[in-house]
């Protein structure tokens, strides 16, 4: 397995060249990235810098990790397979019902 850590903000800023990394400013857009190539997916980079900055990495991570060295078609959706069985969304599902039903239980106040 391939051994992926972070890389610091003076590692990346030492790769940039901005004549060819116009849309890399951010760290999370560099992991993205990561992500699209590793996967041979770089079609839907922008999928993967979204997820980079939406979600925790060590989900992420874990998810690159079982998806790196598969021998499938579409690396891709195995990725995104993985990550929804590791429940990467479940907590932003669980977040946003208990909103609902906290405004649903709550008594309007009239003023």
């Amino acid at each position: 397995m391939k051994n992926t850590k972070i890389q610091s903000i003076g590692d990346i800023l030492t790769k940039f060249n901005p004549l060819e990394d116009k849309f890399i400013s951010r760290e999370f857009q560099s992991f993205g990235y990561h992500i699209a190539e590793t996967l041979n997916d770089i079609k839907h980079k922008s999928l993967y810098i979204k997820l980079a900055r939406d979600i925790p990495r060590p989900f992420l991570e874990k998810a690159l990790s079982f998806c790196a060295d598969a021998k499938v078609k579409n690396k891709g959706a195995l990725f995104m397979w993985k990550l929804k069985e590791i429940g990467a969304w479940q907590n932003k599902k669980s977040a946003k019902k208990k909103l609902i039903e906290n405004k649903q239980n709550s008594k309007d106040i009239p003023f």
